[in-house]
C-alpha cells in the first residue's frame, strides 16, 4: 500500500474509516495464504479496491477503507475460522485522515491523522483498535460477573451467612471463573505491535494511540477487577467447603454418639437379664 490514489497522484486529505471488530474467542488464520498479503504478524491483505484488512489471532478483524458490502464479504469469508463465535460483534470506529502537511498525531475529539498511508502504519492503528475492541467486550462480560456474586456477597455481609441455594451460588462462581479464565489469556494489551521492530519511528504513533483509547489503563483496571473476582469465587467456594466440612464433622459426632448410647443400652440391658 502507498501513498498515492489509484490515478498516481498523492493523496491530499483523504478520510478512510477503521472498524474492529471481534468476532469470537480465536481467529484461526493458520494457511490463509493470498497473494496480496502485506504482512503476516498479523495478516494483512488489500481487500476491495482501496481496503486494507488485518487479522488478529485473538478473534479481531480490522477493516479499513471498505464499503458495508465489501465488509459484509470478508466476514463472511472468515467465518468459518472463527472460534467461538459471539452473537454480538464488540466494535470500535475511528476515522483516519492522511494529512501530509501533519505530524501523525490524534487531537482530542478528532481523527486519526497520518502523513502517509502506509502499511505499516495501518497495522499500528488496527493493532490499537483491536486491543481496544477486546478491553470493551472484557470490561463488560467482567462486570455482568460481578452482577452475579454481588448478591451472594450481599447477603453475606448482611446476614453474616451465605444465600440458602448453593447450588445457585456455585454456577455464578462457575460463570465468575469462566469469565476470569477466558479473559485472563486473551491479549496482552503491554505487548507494542512486531511492525515497531522495524519501524521505531512509528513508537510516537502508538504511543499516542495508547493514550487516546487508555489501553494500559483500562488493562490494569481490568486486571484488578478479575483479581478481586477471582478472591469473591475462592471465598464463595471457601465458605461452602467449610460448611460441609463441619456438616461433616457433625454427623461423624452424631455417630459416635449414637454408637456409644447404643453400647450402654445394650450393657444396660445385659446386666438386667442376669
Amino acid at each position: 500500500m502507498t501513498d498515492t490514489s489509484s490515478t498516481g497522484a498523492p493523496m491530499q486529505n483523504l478520510r478512510l474509516t477503521a472498524r474492529a471488530l471481534l468476532l469470537g474467542d480465536r481467529l484461526d488464520v493458520a494457511g490463509l495464504e493470498r497473494s496480496d498479503v502485506l504482512s503476516t504478524t498479523p495478516l494483512a491483505f488489500r481487500a476491495g479496491q482501496d481496503g486494507f484488512v488485518a487479522l488478529f489471532r485473538y478473534g479481531v478483524a480490522v477493516l479499513v477503507g471498505l464499503t458495508p458490502l465489501e465488509e459484509d464479504e470478508v466476514i463472511r469469508s472468515l467465518r468459518q475460522r472463527i472460534q467461538g463465535e459471539f452473537a454480538r460483534h464488540e466494535e470500535e470506529t475511528a476515522v483516519i485522515e492522511i494529512s501530509p502537511e501533519r505530524d501523525d498525531q490524534i487531537p482530542p475529539g478528532g481523527p486519526i491523522y497520518i502523513r502517509q498511508l502506509s502499511t505499516e502504519r495501518l497495522i499500528v492503528i488496527a493493532d490499537a483498535l483491536s486491543k481496544s475492541a477486546t478491553l470493551a467486550r472484557d470490561e463488560r462480560e467482567a462486570t455482568a460477573a460481578f452482577e452475579l456474586v454481588e448478591p451472594s456477597v450481599e447477603h453475606l455481609a448482611q446476614k453474616g451467612r451465605r444465600p440458602r441455594d448453593r447450588r445457585k451460588i456455585l454456577k455464578h462462581v462457575g460463570r465468575a471463573l469462566l469469565v476470569r479464565q477466558r479473559m485472563s489469556g486473551r491479549v496482552a494489551v503491554e505487548e507494542k505491535p512486531d511492525v515497531l521492530w522495524d519501524r521505531p519511528d512509528l513508537e510516537r504513533l502508538y504511543a499516542r494511540l495508547e493514550d487516546e483509547y487508555e489501553l494500559k489503563e483500562r488493562a490494569a483496571a481490568l486486571h484488578r477487577k478479575l483479581e478481586v473476582l477471582g478472591d469473591t469465587a475462592q471465598a464463595l467456594t471457601d465458605i461452602i467447603d467449610t460448611e460441609r466440612s463441619l456438616r461433616l464433622e457433625l454427623i461423624i459426632v452424631l455417630l459416635i454418639v449414637f454408637e456409644i448410647f447404643i453400647t450402654f443400652y445394650q450393657m444396660l440391658t445385659g446386666s438386667l437379664a442376669h
